[in-house]
């Protein structure tokens, strides 16, 4: 097994025993980037020359023998809508395509800090608007399982990066499930955190009260590297909770014994493809056979959440992205005759299909006469939403859904039917609306292409969503499934 094909947790500990060094690592995943890159255009931006810089100054840490944080010398990738002093940060848009920022977001300050080695950035639907990875102003990522298809979005660079093994780690952000969905495409650990564990202080904003940063890895246990590293009160952002920050690992060698798990009714009903459901109930059953109890149930708003979700985002993104407008950094048109022509073009030019499209919508939703009509009915709906999960943890520890109701699909198959794109995330945009954690963890596959299974937990209940996933993927692991 090449060095890039292993776990961070394994890495850490060949490092600590000085067995390799972080500059082979790290050099082993700029290996498998010369080698696969050009078909799966998983990077935006690539940083060779920074990352060996850090290799070996994370080799001279572990000559030195003080105390070693876990991740020292681990290759990561960051999502390009995350902000990295000194390198660009484009949002996968041309608006931003020359944009550097002067600072660190605050996840990536802290993966730093921890000794991580910063590998790129990670190709993305532009603005993280998109299921498919598709709508980057810099081509397309494909799927590294099957190149045809697309990896997911809006994070689908950063998972197919960590399939293909071009890095060890990933930091993403999920806004509607852009961790969850292009994670369980292309077979991998994504995970989503509670809104507020995790500082959105350097994340580019797509609909802030939405947009959360997450992790991506090819283990549970990883993900809970990462989750140790980047969760944390911040005071950089004040939507971040003041709440205690467990230490993720411990939880993952607990057993499922007990556990309270329910299954949403609503969750697989028509529309959910045959073969992913019965991949989500095999696991699910299997969790039954470990000592788990499976208690069906219903959350009743659910079909309001692909209604409600659109209309409440793209309102944030046309608030958030009327920054961009030529004046203060990013794109300017070199054409404009007044200054009505260049906000004009400079944001015509500059933004893909997909975010003009959500900015006009959200324009529409906010202006006079339709606010209440539409938004103010949204955000209602949200509630319900928030309450029907509220009720659900009454009865139950965690939720199991499907994460897609459908397989990865081909290149070019829905972006010209945005409404059919919209509906890939029917079972991940609840989270976002309720703000709950919520992870996707593989559960075998239909035809050659990966399934996800989500798990669902309580408002700062990672740990029991982190002990589910890790007691499943030991479980079928250890059967073969």
């Amino acid at each position: 097994m090449d060095l890039c094909d292993r776990s961070a947790c394994q890495l850490s500990k060949m490092l600590r025993k000085r067995e390799i060094s972080s500059r082979e690592v790290t050099e082993a995943v700029f290996d498998r980037i010369a080698e696969k890159e050009e078909r799966i255009h998983a990077f935006i931006t690539l940083t060779r020359e920074i990352a060996l810089k850090q290799a070996d100054a994370a080799d001279r840490r572990l000559r030195g023998g003080k105390r070693i944080p876990v991740l020292n010398g681990i290759p990561v990738a960051i999502k390009d809508n995350l902000c990295t002093e000194g390198i660009r940060t484009t949002c996968g848009s041309r608006i931003l395509e020359n944009y550097i920022a002067s600072y660190d977001a605050t996840p990536v300050r802290r993966l730093l800090r921890e000794g991580a080695v910063l590998v790129g950035k990670t190709n993305m639907d532009e603005f993280a608007m998109g299921s498919s990875t598709e709508n980057s102003a810099f081509g397309p990522t494909c799927n590294p399982i099957r190149p045809e298809c697309v990896p997911g979005g809006s994070s689908g660079g950063a998972a197919a990066a960590v399939c293909a093994g071009e890095t060890v780690l990933a930091v993403a952000s999920d806004t509607g499930g852009s961790i969850r969905q292009p994670a369980a495409y292309c077979g991998v650990v994504g995970v989503k955190p509670t809104y507020g564990r995790v500082s959105r202080y350097g994340l580019i904003s797509y609909a802030s009260s939405l947009d959360q940063v997450g992790a991506i890895a090819r283990s549970v246990e990883d993900c809970a590297l990462i989750l140790n590293a980047i969760c944390g009160h911040d005071s950089l952002d004040s939507t971040s909770a003041d709440v205690k920050k467990p230490d993720f690992r411990k939880a993952l060698g607990k057993k499922v014994k007990g556990l309270k798990i329910g299954l949403p009714r609503e969750y697989f009903v028509e529309g959910l493809d045959g073969g992913v459901r019965d991949r989500v109930m095999g696991a699910a059953g299997l969790l039954r056979e470990n000592g788990a109890e499976l208690i069906e149930l219903s959350l009743p708003h659910t079909e309001y959440a692909i209604s409600a979700y659109y209309l409440i985002a793209t309102a944030e993104a046309s608030s958030n992205l009327a920054r961009y407008d030529g004046v203060k950094y990013g794109f300017r048109s070199p054409e404009p005759v007044d200054s009505v022509s260049m906000y004009e073009q400079t944001r015509s030019r500059g933004f893909g299909k997909e975010v003009k499209r959500r900015i006009m919508l959200g324009t529409y939703v906010l202006s006079a006469g339709y606010y209440d009509a539409y938004y103010t009915k949204a955000q209602k709906a949200r509630t319900l939403i928030k309450e029907d999960f509220e009720r659900a943890f009454e009865k139950v520890d965690c939720l199991l859904t499907p994460v897609s109701p459908c397989v990865p699909f081909r290149l070019g198959e829905k972006i010209a039917e945005p409404l059919q794109m919209y509906l890939v995330d029917i079972y991940t945009v609840s989270l976002n609306l309720s703000g709950l954690p919520a992870m996707s963890v593989n559960c075998g596959n239909v035809d050659g292409l990966p399934v996800g299974l989500q798990i669902i937990g309580k408002p700062f209940d990672e740990e029991t969503v982190l002990r589910v996933g890790h007691h499943y993927e030991q479980t079928a692991g250890a059967m073969g499934e």
